[in-house]
This record gives structure tokens, sequence and C-alpha cells, in this order.
């Protein structure tokens, strides 16, 4: 026999009314308002379960959106690192107030087969690791409140205070597969402690920064859909969690499809009459020169790219004008007509219309340069990063460019780019990389190059900066160092020049695992001692 609900239809109604009610005030907040969603909070209430629990992320969040707000406001920028470890969190309580949970550090330290930075692990790695990173917050917050609360007020004046409870923001790649998967993603993060998540257009599977060339960016539409599918389930789950929209099309070689309009301007074809009328693909003349052994795969995929002469369709366009001897003003009439958002199909009705009949068709095929998982050729400028980041911005908190290469001049362009379409209160993420020339012709001076981060803050709107190798660079050389003294010199070299600087530093120390009685031995005592009845808070 079945049970039914005792709720009546009255009381289910004024309950989901009650919801619309209560999100629609939330979206007026000053942490919601600046979001446009293309839903509405019926949608919301109705995806909602008829009780709805406080996530454990929001207060952090809300914190971390009056820092960030207030770093836009003054002209500066909070640093961080990325880190995986609770005992190294510890640490960077003294000097920063934000962590970030990197995905390829993830990878490296938290997998059972770590590797390079593939976005390979499964899914729920990086919401682990920000579990274990939040916990260990909360605990040292818990643990130096009841030291603190031990001493009297005139002796807590000497202690050290630390805010441990820093928001942590979160890699959620590029979503890991269909938005069902972003969305649990997503939901766990949020649940784990996450303050922020930030995602991206890198397309699933097809990860790759190692090989010089490879890396491939789902369509505009795909990617928009990423983040909205991140958005509703924050919306569903009442989280204030902060949205980093990334855009990785600088340096991306390859798009996964041509399903998207707004993607047409930059993909490339072959433009070589011969090559088009032989439907000479790259893939087959890599495969032939394989199976040849006169030349390796790259070498083939070289001289076949130089051959097939490829271009975009408006450069094919521009340079057939040119060829025919047609006026720069026909020129321009074309590029009046394929305006943003324009299908190749269009465009080529526009090129008919502008340049006359006599031009005959653009040779133009983006099918033959293909890669053997079909990628399409992808021209990356900053304007598609531009672009890209104006599609994303109504549901995301932050905008963020990943630029593997330190052009600043690309970084200046990209930032006032976006702050001219969306107005100066546009805030930006930005992450440095661990292996960066800072070259002169890309725009470095030295003046530059040292003042980096606070010309990032200051003239770009940038107000989170991360550096996430910092915890695979340098904790690397230190443990190299400390290692090769102990081997040399035994436990007279630690007692000199760790342990003894380690232990005397101060009466507490700030990471709390030094000294039994400072890392949760006292708090441990103090549950004991209020067990058996004891006062153990000293006014």
């Amino acid at each position: 026999m079945t049970i039914p609900s005792t709720e009546t239809l009255e009381a289910e109604q004024a309950s989901f009314d009650a919801t619309v009610r209560a999100v629609k005030e939330w979206w007026k907040t000053p942490r919601q308002q600046h979001l446009t969603r293309p839903w509405t909070a019926e949608t919301v209430a109705a995806l909602r379960g008829s009780e709805t629990l406080p996530v454990v992320s929001s207060p952090a969040a809300l914190k971390l959106w009056d820092m960030l707000r207030e770093h836009h406001k003054n002209g500066t920028s909070e640093l961080t690192f990325g880190v995986t470890d609770p005992i190294g969190l510890s640490q960077m309580a003294k000097y920063m107030r934000t962590v970030y949970v990197s995905g390829g550090l993830s990878g490296f330290s938290e997998n059972n087969y770590p590797g390079m930075d593939h976005a390979d692990y499964p899914w729920d790695t990086v919401p682990k690791v920000v579990d274990k990173l939040f916990r260990a917050e909360v605990w040292h917050d818990q643990r130096q409140r009841q030291l603190r609360m031990a001493h009297s007020l005139e002796e807590r004046k000497k202690l050290e205070h630390w805010d441990y409870l820093m928001p942590i923001v979160a890699d959620g790649d590029m979503g890991f597969g269909s938005l069902t998967v972003g969305m649990k993603a997503a939901k766990a993060l949020a649940e784990l402690g996450a303050a922020a998540i930030h995602i991206d257009d890198l397309a699933l599977g097809l990860k790759q920064f190692t090989t010089g060339q490879g890396r491939t960016v789902v369509s505009t539409g795909e990617y928009a859909e990423r983040v909205k599918a991140i958005r509703l389930q924050l919306d569903v789950l009442g989280a204030e969690t902060l949205i980093f929209a990334r855009c990785d099309t600088d340096h991306a070689d390859f798009i996964t499809s041509v399903a998207d309009p707004r993607d047409h301007a930059y993909v490339l074809g072959a433009t070589n009459p011969d090559v088009v009328a032989r439907a000479w693909t790259l893939r087959q003349a890599m495969e032939d020169a394989v199976a040849s052994g006169k030349q390796t795969a790259l070498e083939a995929r070289a001289a076949w790219i130089e051959a097939a002469g490829l271009k975009t369709f408006d450069e094919a366009v521009e340079d057939a004008a040119k060829a025919a001897g047609l006026s720069e003003d026909k020129i321009a009439e074309y590029k009046s007509r394929a305006v943003y958002g324009t299908s190749l199909q269009q465009r080529r009705a526009a090129a008919k219309l502008a340049l006359g009949e006599t031009i005959g068709d653009i040779v133009f095929d983006w099918e033959l340069p293909r890669s053997n998982l079909g990628q399409y050729i992808f021209r990356q400028t900053v304007q598609t990063i531009v672009e890209r980041a104006l599609v994303v911005a109504p549901i995301s908190d932050l905008s963020w460019s990943r630029m593997d290469l330190p052009n600043y001049h690309d970084m200046k362009e990209y930032h006032e780019a976006v702050r001219a379409a969306l107005g100066p209160e546009r805030m930006f993420a930005f992450a440095w990389g661990g292996a960066w020339p800072f070259p002169e012709s890309a725009g470095w001076t030295e003046e530059r190059r040292k003042n980096a981060s606070t010309i990032l803050a200051r003239d770009f709107g940038v107000v989170w900066q991360v550096q996430p190798m910092y915890m695979i660079q340098g904790v690397n050389m230190e443990i190299e160092k400390s290692a090769a003294m102990w081997t040399a010199e035994g436990m007279g070299g630690y007692y000199e020049k760790i342990q003894t600087a380690a232990i005397t530093r101060k009466p507490y120390s700030v990471d709390g695992y030094e000294k039994m009685s400072w890392c949760g031995g006292i708090l441990s005592d103090a549950f004991f001692s209020a067990v058996a009845g004891e006062e153990i808070a000293k006014k």
C-alpha cells in the first residue's frame, strides 16, 4: 500500500510560490544583481526540491565577492598559488587570502595515475581536493579559536591570529563531458567548499599542451551552454559560488565543429585550386608520408599546409578581390556584410554581392585540412577571445583569458576590448605560466616584467591572479635542498637548520603541525576538559 504525501495542493502551491519570491529577491542582492539569466525564477523553483539546504560554500563566496570588489575599487589584485596539500595551505594563510585548486596539479598529486595536465583524471578529483582543503581550513580555524580563548584578552594581543577560512577557487576544467556531468561537478564543488569555479572552452579528451600544437576548443555555442549549465546548477542550489569564465582560444590550433556561425570567420580552409580540385586531404598526405617512410607525419603536415594555402574565408575573399584589381571599397562592402555571426554560406553570398559575379566562387574548402579526429583548423586571434568573453559575461562573474605566451600587447588588447564593451565594472582573473621568458619582442620591457602583476591589476582590472606552478617548482626546489642537506649532514644538520628554527620561531606556530601542543593537542585536551565539566575559556 502506497502512502501519499499529506501536503495539500494549496500548501504545495504556496510553498512553490514562496520559493519563486525568494529566488527573485535573491537575484536582486548586490552579489547577484549583475547577472542576466536566460531562465525564470519559476524554472529554478521547479528544479529545486521542497527543502533547499544551505550551501556550505556560500559564506566564502560572499567573502570572495566583497574582497574582489574592493580590489577592483582600489586597482589592486589578490595573488595566490595553486595548492592541493593542507599543510601548504596552512602556511599560505600568513600572506594570502584565497586558495586555488588546480586541476593539473591535482592530476599530478591526487591521482593514482599521475601525468601531464590532459584533464584525464576522474571528474571528482578536484571536488575531493576542495573537500580536503575546506575541512583543513575549518579545523585550523577551530584550533586557533580554542587556543586563543584559552588566553586572556591581554595575552591574546601577543598571539598569532590568522584568517584560515580562505575562499577556494576551484578548477572546473571543461566540465568533463555532458552538461549533466558538468552540473554534477559544479554541485559537488559548491557543496564541498568551493567559493568560485572556473570553466573553460577546451574540448574533452583533446587537451594537449606539450607537442607545440594540438589545443582544441569547442564551438562558441557549446562553451556558452557549459557556462549556463553551471550557473543554472548554482541557482538551483541557491549557492553564491562565483563563476570565472575562462577562454582558451589563445594559441588554440583546432576547433571541434563548425556548428556555430560565430566561429566561421576563424576556421581555415584550403584555397589552392589544385589541392581543392584533387580533394587532397591533410589526413591523406600525412598517412601517405608515414607509409612511404620519406617524411615524418609533422613534416608532411607542414608541407601540405604550405601547398594548400590555408586561409580564412575572409582572407581568401580579400586576396581574390585584390588579384582581380577591385577597389578597396568593394572589400569594405564585403566586410560590412560579413559581420560577426555570419555563416560561411552567407559570407559566400556576401562576396558575390560585393565583388560581382565575374569573380566567381571563392576557392575555399575547410573540410580538407581536418585532423584525423575530425577537428577543423582554427585561426586564433585576440578577437576570438573577446567575442567569447562577451557571450558568457552576462551569466558569469569574472572573465579570464588563458594566454600561455606572455604577449603584453595581446593582454592589453583583450582586457581593454572587453571593458570597452561591458564597462569598467567588469572584473578579470589571470593565471601566470611557469616557463614564460617575457621577451621584449612581446612588449615586455624590464620594468613591465618586474611590475607585471601590478600592471594587470591597475591598468586592466585583473582582481585575482594565480601562479599554479609554485607547488611544483617552488616546493620541489625547497625539498631538494632539504633532502641534500639531510643526506649529507643527518640529524645534526636537521637540528640546526630546520627543527630549531621551526619550533622556536613563535609561542604558537601558524601551521599547527610542528609541535604536539600546537597540532591539535591543545584542542583535544580541551574536549576532554569540557566533557569533564571544566570551563576552558578565559575572560
